[in-house]
């Protein structure tokens, strides 16, 4: 072997390019792998972000109206977020029109709902069409009462639902809020029920608001039954003249032959189909006006009798007391049912108990022609009901018992500068029922059912002698 040749040999270059190459490939990959976990990163953020739809349409207007407590309750604006729901808003009352701003209603073409700051109570008045119950109101309670938050009135989701007849769906796992108008989920039922051999979902307000409960009143050869609206599972068949879905308790009104009775959302009988009419008196008690061949009771929910039929009338005209603001013509002073026979009225209370005979020609009295006094029916701090006899009135409470004795000449109202004041006459003196009744230590009874006054009675010699307004 040549050692110098060997010495003197070149040696070979290393291929660099290859080397680069991989390099190269290397903080490509890395890049890569970057840029997928940004993408990934900002997809969770995204994903986690609350996302808020009104009709399966994303609504980042809706979004930034809510507030959102740890527990999970969601406060909504109500006037705010009226029109996106397809309602408008007003402060004040429905019925009692005013810039009161602790009030407000919202409407639409078919029905008003109207809430009060602190309460938890939702009053809704119906505005088209006459309800087979005869009762064109719903009262709902809330578990939360309406609050104020940088002067905007607010309810929860079960405020919103009752009120604007919506679906509402917050799931906290995935940050999502689905709400869904009664409409929107009619029009996306129409085509299946359809399909399913069905003539039409029945065209009434009431009886769309059984789809919030996954249920359609349907028409099939001119009669009517109930569905289940996912699944089209049937629930009542298909053979009734008349369906009526009754909101406030979660029943079927049914009408057969002319006759009437109630059904459950699963078929089952409530309440018998023998009745001429019947409608719903109170929803917390869910007691029934009954009729039959011209007479008249009260019956419950399981169809038990709680006052039989053998009344001429039940319930008055309250029309003529409207600046009382009496919602309900049959339950007056939250218990007691009035009730007339043979030209006299008495008193019942929502159990069925009669705890006033039938002594009474006139309930509430009403006023000849003045510009300053309007009717009376009741003393609502007191829960007092207005009550006649020969043309002489008393007082009675909401138990049945005599406050005032039938001594009066008149028990009237005024209204003036917004506030209501309340007024009876005594041997031509003019006196301040309220005021009069706290110096007789009359306690205030305000919101308050089945309680007794002590039995305090004021006669006529307590009338006699007392401040006077002249």
């Amino acid at each position: 072997m040549n050692i110098i040749e060997e010495d003197f040999k070149k040696e070979p270059k290393k291929d660099n390019t290859r080397v680069i190459a991989k390099i190269i490939l290397i903080i490509i990959v890395l890049l890569v792998l970057v840029i997928v976990g940004i993408l990934i990163t900002m997809a969770y953020i995204n994903n986690s972000q609350l996302r808020v739809y009104v009709d399966g349409q994303v609504s980042d207007d809706v979004k930034n109206l809510l507030i959102i407590e740890e527990d999970g309750t969601v406060y909504i604006p109500i006037k705010e977020i009226a029109s996106y729901l397809g309602y408008s808003s007003y402060n004040g009352e429905y019925t009692n029109r005013s810039e009161d701003r602790s009030k407000c209603f919202v409407q639409s073409e078919n029905e008003a709902a109207n809430f009060t700051l602190g309460s938890n109570e939702i009053y809704k008045l119906r505005l088209t069409g006459t309800s087979s119950t005869g009762q064109n109101y719903e009262i709902y309670y809330m578990n939360n009462p309406v609050t104020s938050r940088d002067g905007k009135l607010y309810t929860t989701q079960e405020g919103l639902m009752e009120a604007f007849n919506v679906s509402f769906d917050y799931n906290r796992d995935t940050n999502r809020i689905q709400i869904y108008t009664m409409q929107f989920m009619i029009d996306a039922y129409e085509n299946s029920v359809l399909d399913a051999g069905y003539t039409s979902i029945q065209n009434d307000f009431n009886n769309h608001k059984a789809v919030l409960e996954d249920m359609l009143v349907v028409e099939q050869n001119s009669s009517y039954g109930v569905i289940k609206a996912s699944t089209k599972e049937v629930l009542i068949e298909p053979k009734y003249n008349q369906i009526e879905y009754l909101p406030e308790t979660n029943n079927f009104l049914i009408t057969s032959n002319g006759q009437v009775g109630i059904l459950a959302p699963n078929g089952d009988t409530k309440v018998q189909l023998i009745y001429d009419r019947l409608e719903l008196m109170d929803s917390d008690s869910e007691i029934y006006l009954a009729e039959r061949d011209g007479r008249y009771g009260v019956v419950d929910i399981n169809g038990n009798i709680i006052i039989h039929l053998d009344y001429d009338e039940i319930g008055i005209d309250i029309t003529k007391f409207s600046d009382n603001d009496i919602k309900n013509k049959y339950i007056l002073a939250d218990n007691l049912i009035p009730v007339r026979k043979d030209g006299y009225w008495g008193f019942f209370d929502k159990t069925g108990k009669q705890v006033k005979d039938f002594m009474y020609d006139t309930i509430g009295y009403s006023v000849a022609a003045s510009r300053d006094q309007r009717n009376l029916l009741v003393i609502p701090e007191y829960n007092l009901i207005v009550v006649g006899r020969d043309k002489k009135y008393g007082l009675i409470n909401n138990m049945g018992e005599e406050i005032v004795i039938l001594a009066l000449d008149d028990a009237y109202m005024v209204i003036s500068g917004g506030e209501k004041k309340y007024y009876m006459t005594y041997n031509d003196n003019r006196m301040d029922i309220e005021e009069y009744l706290e110096q007789q230590g009359v306690p205030v009874d305000k919101n308050t059912t089945n309680k007794s006054t002590n039995n305090t009675n004021i006669s006529a010699n307590d009338l006699t002698g007392t401040t006077t307004i002249d």
